[in-house]
């Protein structure tokens, strides 16, 4: 059965330039890597937390003007449906620009084997799922190494880019969504792996050459290796960072950059490792670079590692479903990201990523298994689930762009308002995987 649905408040987008004590914030623009609070949900009460609010990097909130204050009348501020609609009309025009989708790398790879050729998705997981288990278990070597002071062996990280590549050539999207299903504990070790293959499918949507495309991949693997030099106690910690580790968290790309640069990895490679929490408009660390002062690889990772981030579980927080996480990545896109990476990346994902909760127009709902080729907004899906009746139903697998489906999306929805506990397994076990532990 399913949850109630939250009643709709009344929420507005303001600059926290307008915030006041007294406000019920329900939420940041922003991902929670860039502020110290462990929850974003509270009354602004104090001085102090109001003062760490303005000196984040966050620069928008949204507040529930039904729990605390209203903002002043002559303030700007946006709704909630404003703020819909406009994201609506941003996302529907990156699927009508041309090449919305690209179904195969448009760079030249390595020499084909056979193992290289194209997968479907179900084909593709089995092998995935092995090369999440290498790749983990490589991962967690480098850091222990990096712990320890001894030098990374690059050699093994370009090897290491390469299988992840061969996943991405054979079916853009299984080891993507696979290594999204990383577990809270192993979140550090994970993360740089889905980082590692995000950067690798943007980069080939954006036809980088061959050489850039595994700097891309290399970047997105090494990109949180300064983590090492932090304690677990503060990476994992459950509650809120006080001001000094959140500092201490904030000096990691730092730490990485000079465990990185004796290794001699390309110069492009430690920019992105140092520069991924740059943003555009100046307001990122650790150098506050603006604009085209963030190189390219380092405004990639930007993107890709704060999409891992926020639809990954924490420990102190879970994650947000897919399509919801890009929707609020492009409500940050002014000022915070690369418009024009950010198009690219939506291009690579699709407006609902695979394994999003979405509504049909039959009345039931979905799990997106796979996107289609030349659509954003018409993926391979999974029904489960029927509204009118409350049940569930058997699963049905359609291809939304199929010209004779009837079928279409109405829109996406929160599985934190559904009691689903099987949602992954829906569309991972007709492939017959799971992350291999």
């Amino acid at each position: 059965m399913w949850s109630p649905r939250c009643p709709t408040r009344m929420l507005k987008r303001i600059d926290v330039s307008h915030l006041s004590q007294g406000m019920f914030i329900h939420e940041f623009c922003g991902s929670w890597m860039e502020h110290p609070f462990w929850r974003t949900r509270f009354l602004l009460k104090s001085d102090h937390d109001l003062r760490r609010i303005r000196g984040s990097s966050i620069q928008e909130v949204w507040i529930d003007t039904d729990r605390g204050l209203d903002v002043a009348p002559h303030a700007p501020a946006t709704t909630r449906s404003e703020a819909d609609d406009a994201i609506d009309s941003a996302l529907a025009s990156i699927d009508a620009q041309p090449g919305a989708l690209t179904a195969a790398p448009s760079v030249p790879s390595a020499p084909r084997r056979a193992d290289r050729g194209p997968a479907t998705m179900t084909e593709e997981l089995h092998r995935a799922s092995a090369i999440c288990h290498t790749a983990k278990t490589a991962v967690v070597s480098m850091f222990r190494e990096a712990r320890m002071g001894q030098a990374i062996d690059a050699r093994d990280a370009a090897s290491l880019v390469e299988e992840i590549s061969g996943s991405l050539t054979r079916n853009p999207g299984a080891l993507i969504s696979l290594a999204r299903l990383k577990t809270a504990n192993e979140y550090t070790y994970m993360h740089s792996v889905a980082v590692s293959a995000l950067m690798v499918a943007l980069a080939r949507q954006l036809g980088l050459d061959a050489a850039t495309v595994q700097q891309a991949g290399m970047a997105g693997l090494l990109h949180d290796l300064g983590k090492a030099g932090i304690a677990d106690a503060i990476l994992n910690k459950p509650g809120a960072l006080t001001d000094e580790e959140f500092d201490t968290m904030r000096s990691h790309p730092a730490l990485g950059h000079a465990m990185l640069r004796p290794c001699g990895l390309a110069p492009q490679v430690l920019d992105a490792c140092l520069h991924h929490h740059e943003k555009i408009d100046g307001t990122g660390y650790p150098h506050r670079l603006m604009g085209s002062g963030v190189h390219l690889l380092a405004r990639m990772s930007a993107i890709c590692d704060v999409y891992d981030a926020i639809t990954s579980n924490r420990p102190y927080k879970a994650g947000w479903d897919p399509s919801e996480s890009l929707r609020r990545m492009a409500e940050w896109t002014r000022g915070h990201f690369d418009s024009r990476l950010f198009q690219a990346f939506v291009k690579c994902m699709g407006i609902y990523p695979t394994g999003s909760l979405v509504r049909l127009s039959s009345g039931h709902l979905a799990i997106v298994l796979e996107q289609s080729p030349g659509t954003l907004l018409a993926p391979r899906v999974r029904a489960f689930f029927s509204l009118s009746s409350g049940l569930r139903i058997a699963p049905e697998t359609m291809d939304l762009s199929d010209p004779g489906c009837g079928e279409k999306i109405l829109g996406r929805e929160d599985p934190s308002q559904w009691n689903f506990p099987d949602l992954h397994r829906l569309w991972v076990e007709p492939g017959g995987a799971t992350i291999a532990r």
